[in-house]
């Protein structure tokens, strides 16, 4: 099964049907036909390059694979780093019209280092970190400008994060989600959905169309509406989780544990943000 996460969907974390992995050739069943069976570290090319020179070929090293400790590891870097950088932007960066635009800037900066990072077939650790970081100034100035209007609405957003994601943790480990190909179909089908539907609606809020922000008013519409989106970002975390366990059972390398950081910041970032709102629609409605 390959991951929706862009991250993860060009490296080697695929399992179809959860039975394909890391050290392990693909299955004849799925081989076939299927462009992503092939596993990238089932064989050495360096292997192959020294039987062509006369070389005895050499067994695939067994060490310096990933394990939970990495994944933990560099997730705390990652995270890290985006708290820091919300923390320096929330500081240094009092509301007004130049941190808004700020922000913008920053947000377009993340993208376009998640973006070149989500395509390079290498993690990168100073693409991750100046991602975590420009994405940190962001979610400082937002946050700044929610608590201002909304006090305390970071602080129950983070809350909320943590809540969703522990739940989803419990709820996966425990085996009440099995994460099979169709269930990884069936939920990008809704998400694409989902984000085709708010760009839409995004159009129509920009040409007046739609008052009030359409979809995303503050009212109960907005509400269903930012729910709809924390249960995607419960999906998306859930496929994360499938991903990082993959990897470890089946040897990723060890620096495949930074794109495993990168995968779930970027998840977490989307509850987060989408938790902010909520919480703020909520408040506005007591």
């Amino acid at each position: 099964m390959r991951s929706s996460n862009p991250v993860f969907s060009r490296r080697g974390f695929s399992r179809d049907n959860g039975y394909a992995g890391f050290n392990t050739a693909a299955q004849a069943g799925y081989a076939q036909g299927n462009p992503y069976a092939q596993n990238p570290y089932a064989t050495d090319p360096y292997a192959q390059q020294a039987t062509q020179y006369g070389a005895p070929p050499q067994a695939p090293a067994t060490t310096d694979r990933m394990t939970m400790d990495d994944v933990v590891v560099r997730s705390a870097l990652t995270l890290g780093t985006v708290a820091v950088g919300a923390v320096l932007a929330w500081a240094l960066l009092p509301v007004s019209a130049t941190s808004y635009g700020l922000a913008f800037g920053a947000a377009i900066i993340a993208m376009v280092l998640a973006l070149v990072q989500s395509f390079k077939r290498t993690p990168s650790p100073a693409l991750i970190l100046g991602y975590a970081a420009f994405e940190g100034v962001f979610l400082g100035v937002i946050s700044e400008m929610y608590n201002s209007q909304w006090n305390g609405a970071p602080f129950q957003a983070v809350l909320g994060t943590m809540a969703v994601t522990a739940a989803t943790l419990l709820v996966y480990k425990a085996g009440w989600i099995r994460v099979t190909a169709r269930y990884a179909r069936v939920g990008m089908a809704i998400a694409i959905a989902f984000v085709l539907v708010m760009a839409v609606n995004l159009l129509l809020v920009a040409f007046g169309v739609a008052e009030n922000g359409g979809l995303r008013s503050f009212g109960p519409l907005g509400a269903i509406v930012g729910i709809i989106a924390i249960l995607l970002g419960a999906f998306f975390l859930t496929l994360d989780f499938k991903q990082i366990e993959d990897g470890i059972a089946y040897g990723a390398p060890r620096n495949e544990s930074w794109l495993a950081a990168f995968g779930l910041t970027l998840t977490l970032v989307w509850i987060y943000v989408e938790m902010l709102r909520l919480v703020a629609i909520f408040s506005s409605n007591d």
